[in-house]
């Protein structure tokens, strides 16, 4: 972003980037923190938590909610997952807000902006009508009219989604009105996932999604807050750079994607506390037909996992051999950043925490996945996603070089 486009934007906009940017950062960390203390449940409905806005202090206040037929009350975890949806909500509002403000100098910007919120806004409001309607049968087939209710909730908010898609594929360059409307469109798509996780009883696929959707949300946002900033860093060797970057982009997903669906599938037993070996040997037996299936039908509960172990262990050696893949090609995208002058600081922060990330991967097996240590994990993949997209946004070519 030039200082001529920076000039268009609100003059606070980088500020509010920056918010949502930490925001989304300390959001998957508790995520994380949600998810590996098995409070991923312990709201069975959505959004909100046994009919309330809040969440039940004591279980003696539920009585007759029908998600009590899915969980137990439990206020000791009920808060944990309820507040994390409500900062979810902020992060939302911020996100709209970004979105609103970058989209002035487009045409019909925020209209469109304002169009795909008022969608899916009304989306939600069909979805509890129709929830409304489900609970007073909780025994019964879902009745017709809250069948009808789900449908129409969901086509506004499909329809949401497309107007905001359109819309960024429509503006040409990619400036901060299409990245926060992409930003927007991807938030929404998490609201819902994070609603499936819930009423899909944690399908796999699922909370692998909502983890990759998560930072990917974050890497959007901090690219954005760094294209507002607009604090270049000039180097001839721009555009290659920009090439690794990318592929270390990808892979460091495929990576994050695996670690998603090892904690979703209950996975990072399966080797017991063995390292280097798994379950005592090298190679142990495994599954990876039945460890990679994708979509095993909705109505099962999925909390503890349902997989032998097996599928489990071929998970996790998948795991295992991508975190190689991805340690050794970042550390040699490290080694590049270190013979040149300006990114030897970038280069020392990548390859540290590179290897503080595989630090942390081993010792949450040899010391039995200690809760800690594994949110310290999901951490440290926010802080290595976090160096690539601030080099991605911020390398550019010298002028007359662009």
């Amino acid at each position: 972003m030039t200082q001529t486009s920076r000039s268009h934007l609100y003059r606070h906009f980088h500020r509010i980037a920056w918010l949502a940017t930490a925001l989304a950062a300390a959001l998957i960390v508790f995520g994380a923190f949600v998810r590996l203390s098995n409070a991923g449940l312990s709201c069975p409905d959505w959004p909100t938590c046994y009919g309330r806005a809040a969440w039940p202090t004591r279980a003696d206040q539920i009585v007759d909610h029908a998600a009590t037929a899915i969980r137990a009350v439990d206020p000791s975890k009920a808060w944990r997952e309820q507040f994390h949806r409500m900062v979810a909500g902020v992060l939302g509002v911020l996100v709209l807000a970004l979105a609103l403000l970058a989209a002035r100098r487009r045409r019909w910007g925020i209209t469109q902006i304002l169009a795909a919120a008022v969608l899916v806004a009304t989306s939600i409001h069909f979805y509890m009508s129709g929830y409304v309607l489900a609970s007073a049968h909780p025994a019964e087939a879902i009745p017709a009219a809250a069948q009808t209710r789900y449908f129409i909730a969901g086509c506004l908010a499909v329809l949401g989604e497309a107007v905001l898609l359109l819309a960024a594929m429509r503006w040409s360059n990619l400036d901060a009105a299409r990245a926060s409307a992409l930003t927007l469109a991807v938030i929404i798509f998490q609201a819902l996932l994070g609603m499936w996780t819930v009423t899909w009883l944690l399908k796999p696929i699922v909370v692998m999604g909502h983890l990759v959707g998560g930072l990917t949300t974050f890497a959007l946002l901090a690219w954005t807050a760094w294209r507002a900033t607009d604090l270049p860093i000039l180097t001839a060797d721009a555009r290659r750079l920009r090439q690794w970057l990318i592929i270390g982009l990808v892979l460091l997903g495929t990576q994050i994607a695996l670690g998603g669906w090892t904690s979703a599938n209950y996975a990072a037993w399966a080797c017991g506390t063995d390292f280097p070996k798994c379950a005592g040997d090298w190679w142990p037996e495994h599954n990876f037909h039945q460890g990679f299936v994708l979509w095993r039908g909705i109505g099962v509960d999925y909390e503890g996992g349902i997989l032998d172990n097996p599928a489990r262990v071929a998970i996790q050696m998948a795991h295992r051999l991508m975190a190689g893949v991805v340690f050794v090609y970042l550390l040699g995208l490290a080694v590049k950043l270190l013979r040149m002058p300006g990114l030897r600081g970038w280069g020392m922060a990548l390859a540290l925490l590179a290897c503080v990330q595989v630090g942390l991967g081993i010792s949450n097996v040899m010391l039995a996945l200690p809760l800690s240590m594994a949110i310290l994990h999901n951490a440290g993949a926010v802080a290595l996603l976090f160096v690539l997209v601030t080099l991605l946004a911020r390398l550019r070519p010298p002028e007359g070089m662009a």
